[in-house]
């Protein structure tokens, strides 16, 4: 299908999806392990470190969807979900940088799933659940970061 039509023309090297997908990972895991090992000193800074790249990630998952609709704004793949979802990680991350640090990586946590949830109704419409195993994937490994340094604090 031509990529006027709503798709592009050719599927992307999922080997270079995956590896950047799982080197985004390395930050979530770095720091949740750092949260552990460093003193109290550290820890507010590995502990705000984290939450803001959970909060970063969160609002490029909300951003997909943003891509999404564009793609698709001249097909029947159109549909106003992508657009409002596409804000809404965003605006439930804000809370969670302004939460004390335990609080707010447990609740950045669940939202982390929360988007891969919504992702798992959402794909499916454009064509895209080709991707949800690798969401997956990145999903417990990203939250469970975030809960694992929750529970370090």
């Amino acid at each position: 299908m031509a990529a006027s039509q709503g798709k592009p023309d050719a599927l992307p090297d999922t080997r270079w999806v995956r590896a950047l997908g799982l080197a985004g990972l390395i930050p979530f895991v770095l720091l949740a392990a750092l949260l552990w090992l460093v003193d109290a000193e550290l820890q507010a800074w590995v502990a705000l470190a984290l939450a803001a790249y959970a909060a970063l990630i969160a609002s490029f998952l909300g951003g997909v969807h943003w891509g999404i609709g564009w793609i698709a704004s001249d097909s029947q793949l159109a549909r106003p979900g992508h657009f409002i979802w596409g804000v809404t990680p965003s605006l439930l991350a804000w809370p969670g940088m302004l939460m004390p640090p335990f609080a707010g990586l447990a609740w950045l946590g669940l939202l982390l799933v929360l988007c891969y949830f919504v992702d798992r109704r959402l794909y499916p419409r454009a064509g895209l659940e080709r991707w949800l195993g690798m969401r997956l994937q990145l999903t417990i490994v990203a939250s469970l970061s975030c809960f694992m340094g929750a529970s370090a604090l």
